[in-house]
């Protein structure tokens, strides 16, 4: 229970932040908590190592929570806890969770008792989702390709097994954790639909309910109906009957000195896709200020404050009445199981602004992907006096950008003619924004020092298509609808190659060696190279490429593109970041790869480029993750939705040391490359930790890791899937590695 003076400290914040939001939090001195509570924990046969201590209150102003790892000795020390009264108890492999006893700071010898579960299915409980959904057996290999309805029954589009795997993954798990305790029991369907009498029928029904009730029917239908209830139907009834998965390892070694800190955000059907603490280029902007996740669901920004554990959230604005600005997100096609025929991301009554990806600038401003308006773009986006668009006219963009100046408590919307996505920040004096455009073959930028100096969106904006130069004079071609009729000069060739299938009418439909290549890829992420004018990205067009773009000095006509397939047996790329070297790294989420790629390598990159992306396989390197593999085959079933390098060490594993996010597996899993070695910074609870990305901040750099720490989110479009169920809320979680379990 909250005492009073919790109570009245947090009336005092709120009134406070009514009339300045987020003002006081921006680069104020540190005042970090360092109360501490050390123990062992013992069991029946001595002490337990490499298990969890966690230790929770609802006495802050949000609830707070911190987790670390024993020592071989059972020793604990929970650090930097701020006054409260804690419940604490135990969890780890092998056992059920303890029952938890009442500590407050400065309690030193808590003994805690652990209790060893006394069957495989007792103990598997707190196992994470890859281990649980590893049981999932996909349809056998030849099983494939699919001939539809009428003849195997597997979906037309199906080539492989590892393209069903690349469905499951990247249509399924793009929403939420596969492998947890609600999606891998229909226990509840059948309970709310006791019409319903097989596993097959209940899989049926759920696939169509809910916000997302059209997606995951239309996944169902592109893998083949029949077949894919059948997988699914089979993998719940054998948990049902009693399977379990292997234990995963305990923590151990460096795993053991992790501590983990969460503070819950958020209500209990936010989508924060994802969180932001400080510039990638500058890791000591905004030095002990707030956290700020984007709720896309509600349209917010939501400001995690970490010192004084409280959080706020602010509506985003748009430019155009939110009635006419349309939502993303439809009406539920069958009532939600959790919450009926609520629509819990309309428009009205929630803010339509769908923010997506937010990223700081060097001035601690919060720049985000965001809706401000209809998708009809401005007359310029399609003025023939614009050379942007006399170059490739853009005539709709489903989002754009804004960002919020916590200095001002204002926030600026600026318009763009492309859709936005995600954003990243260029290292160039001008400070360039880039974005990428999920819904076509475009990348475009925001000069921030124009747009600051200006406030002219038509004068800071700029964008490119994406045009192989696959005849190799090095003048790249017109894109084809700005062109007259009978004019166009552009090579589609087959979708097996990666390049969109089927001419525009009028334009070559065979191949012809004197003409350019514009590649119809929808590029999923987007950075900035720090050594040179590169800008990569990558598509999930099966089975994956990564893109690179280059503006060359007089945009739009010197833009120019190449792109690298991913090689077997990697597939699926989905984040992408970079090092201080100029090696990409992307995540590769369907065959759980974390996969290198140094155009330094390259052979083969002057000349025609290549459109089948078959150029420079010499610079690829893939690293497979060390989870539990899918049920009769090589792949793991963890999901890498993102991934992100540690430029500045800031994790202390190491400068540039690449980390996937394990959104199946609870984890964040860094990789030493000389070893290719993984080390997996767990989230033990609440279960479903699913990561969209991370980035890091230096609060002190003369702290050493008390000064700094990794900051992640629970990104899962459903919080109600994460342990507790419905009501529990989102979460930012907070990773720091001292030198020894003990350390505080």
């Amino acid at each position: 229970m909250k005492t009073m003076i919790a109570r009245i400290t947090m009336i005092a914040l709120l009134l406070s932040l009514a009339v300045y939001p987020g003002s006081a939090l921006q680069n104020r001195p540190a005042a970090p908590a360092d109360g501490f509570i050390t123990g062992t924990v013992q069991g029946a046969s001595g002490p337990e190592a490499g298990v969890w201590v966690i230790a929770e209150t609802d006495d802050t102003l949000t609830k707070f929570a911190k987790i670390v790892v024993t020592d071989d000795q059972g020793r604990f020390a929970l650090p930097q806890l701020p006054a409260a009264n804690y419940r604490v108890w135990v969890r780890g492999y092998g056992l059920v969770d303890s029952m938890p006893v009442q500590a407050r700071p400065g309690a030193a010898n808590l003994a805690l008792r652990a209790t060893a579960a006394r069957t495989p299915q007792e103990a598997a409980k707190v196992y994470p989702g890859d281990s649980w959904l590893a049981l999932l057996e996909p349809p056998a290999r030849n099983m494939f390709p699919g001939t539809g309805a009428q003849g195997n029954g597997m979906g037309l589009n199906m080539r492989s097994q590892d393209h069903w795997i690349n469905s499951l993954k990247a249509d399924c798990n793009f929403c939420h954790q596969l492998g947890n305790q609600l999606t891998r029991s229909v226990d509840h369907v059948l309970k709310a639909k006791p019409e319903l009498k097989t596993h097959a029928e209940a899989w049926e029904w759920r696939l169509g309910t809910g916000v997302r009730g059209t997606n995951m029917y239309t996944v169902l239908n592109n893998q083949g109906k029949d077949p894919a209830l059948k997988v699914y139907a089979d993998w719940s009834e054998r948990i049902a009957r009693g399977e379990v998965p292997p234990a995963p390892p305990r923590p151990r070694g460096i795993e053991r000195n992790v501590v983990v800190t969460l503070w819950d955000v958020g209500d209990d059907h936010s989508f924060m896709h994802d969180e932001i603490s400080t510039d990638r280029h500058r890791p000591t902007v905004n030095a002990n200020g707030p956290i700020y996740a984007v709720s896309a669901g509600h349209g917010q920004l939501v400001v995690l404050d970490p010192v004084e554990n409280s959080t706020f959230s602010l509506d985003i604005p748009t430019r155009s009445p939110r009635a006419q600005v349309p939502s993303r997100f439809p009406a539920p096609n069958r009532p939600s199981l959790h919450f009926g025929d609520q629509h819990l991301w309309a428009n009205p009554p929630f803010n339509p602004a769908d923010p997506h990806n937010p990223m700081l600038d060097s001035k601690g401003r919060v720049w985000m992907t965001s809706k401000i308006r209809p998708n009809q773009n401005a007359p310029w986006c399609s003025d023939p006096a614009n050379k942007f668009a006399s170059w490739f006219p853009l005539t709709g963009s489903g989002r754009q950008a804004s960002f919020y100046d916590p200095r001002t408590q204002t926030f600026t919307l600026v318009d763009t003619c492309y859709a936005t996505h995600h954003l990243q920040f260029d290292n160039d004096a001008n400070e360039t924004v880039y974005f990428n455009e999920l819904s076509g073959p475009i990348f475009g930028w925001v000069d921030t020092k124009v747009y600051d100096e200006t406030k002219n969106e038509q004068q800071a904006n700029g964008w490119c298509g994406q045009v192989l130069d696959t005849n190799g004079d090095g003048v790249v071609t017109k894109p084809w609808n700005t062109l007259a009729p009978g004019q166009e000069s552009v090579l589609y060739a087959s979708d097996t190659i990666g390049v969109s299938a089927g001419a525009p009418p009028g334009s070559a439909a065979a191949f012809d060696p004197k003409l350019d290549t514009i590649v119809r890829f929808n590029m999923y992420s987007v950075i900035p190279s720090p050594v040179d004018d590169s800008v990569w990205g990558v598509t999930e067009r099966y089975p994956g490429f990564l893109i690179r773009l280059q503006r060359g000095n007089n945009p739009p006509s010197s833009c120019k593109t190449q792109i690298f397939r991913v090689p077997e047996p990697g597939f699926d790329p989905r984040g992408v970041d970079i090092d201080t070297n100029g090696v990409v790294w992307t995540a590769l989420a369907g065959s759980s790869h974390l996969a290198s790629f140094d155009v330094r390598k390259c052979r083969d990159l002057n000349g025609p480029a290549k459109a089948d992306g078959s150029q420079c396989r010499e610079g690829w390197t893939l690293y497979q993750t060390a989870g539990p593999k899918l049920k009769g085959t090589n792949v793991p079933a963890d999901f890498h939705y993102y991934n992100w390098v540690d430029q500045h060490n800031i994790s202390g594993l190491g400068v540039n040391t690449p980390i996937a996010n394990g959104s199946n597996s609870d984890a964040l899993l860094a990789l030493n490359p000389q070893t290719r070695q993984w080390t997996t910074l767990r989230v033990p609870y609440p279960m479903g930790f699913y990561s969209r990305g991370l980035d890091g901040r230096i609060d002190d750099p003369n702290a050493g890791w008390k000064g700094r720490a990794l900051y992640a989110n629970y990104g899962t479009h459903f919080v109600w899937h994460i342990e507790g169920g419905k009501g529990t809320k989102g979460k930012i979680v907070k990773f720091q590695i001292r030198p020894d379990p003990l350390a505080r």
